[in-house]
């Protein structure tokens, strides 16, 4: 297990530990987003081989309790540690993973027009979006997959074992 820092999109650097591919890292939730009760600490999984960010985060009440956040990524590898990207798009995963909405979209069409994204960054979100719709979300409704998808990956299981990384 490697020890990184992980720079969040709040502009802290995060505490995490690597695992093979994957990247588990703890973010303090900024005060206007905390839930009065709830634990003021999310835990985020990197896939670095496939630009991918998990996140179940605390904050989420009612109908999306328990559902996981899911942002399509790039990481930049720096001295100081990681630098995640955003790619504008993302996914809703409800415990089970039976379904998921797909979100953002506009926004990944914004930002390309706007000249945010490059064309190439932009052809990576999709890639990547479809990528792990087939990896990690595709339902045997919609065909064979080998190898079956699930969700959240195998490779994640172990880290979230790990104790808050601020401790």
């Amino acid at each position: 297990m490697r020890v990184v820092e992980v720079f969040h999109r709040t502009g802290q650097w995060c505490p995490g530990r690597q695992v093979g591919e994957v990247v588990a890292y703890d973010v303090r939730i900024l005060p206007e987003y905390q839930v009065a009760g709830r634990p003021t600490v999310d835990r985020s999984y990197l896939l670095l081989d496939q630009g991918i960010q998990l996140t179940r985060t605390v904050v989420f009440e009612g109908a999306v309790e328990g559902w996981w956040y899911v942002d399509v990524v790039e990481i930049e590898h720096t001295d100081a540690g990681l630098i995640v990207h955003d790619l504008y798009v993302d996914f809703l995963v409800p415990p089970g993973a039976d379904r998921y909405h797909v979100l953002d979209l506009e926004e990944l069409a914004d930002a390309l027009t706007a000249g945010h994204l490059s064309p190439a960054q932009c052809a990576t979100a999709l890639t990547r979006t479809q990528h792990f719709i087939n990896t990690h979300l595709r339902g045997t409704e919609e065909g064979s997959v080998d190898p079956p998808a699930q969700f959240p990956p195998a490779s994640v299981a172990p880290l979230e074992l790990l104790p808050c990384l601020f401790d």
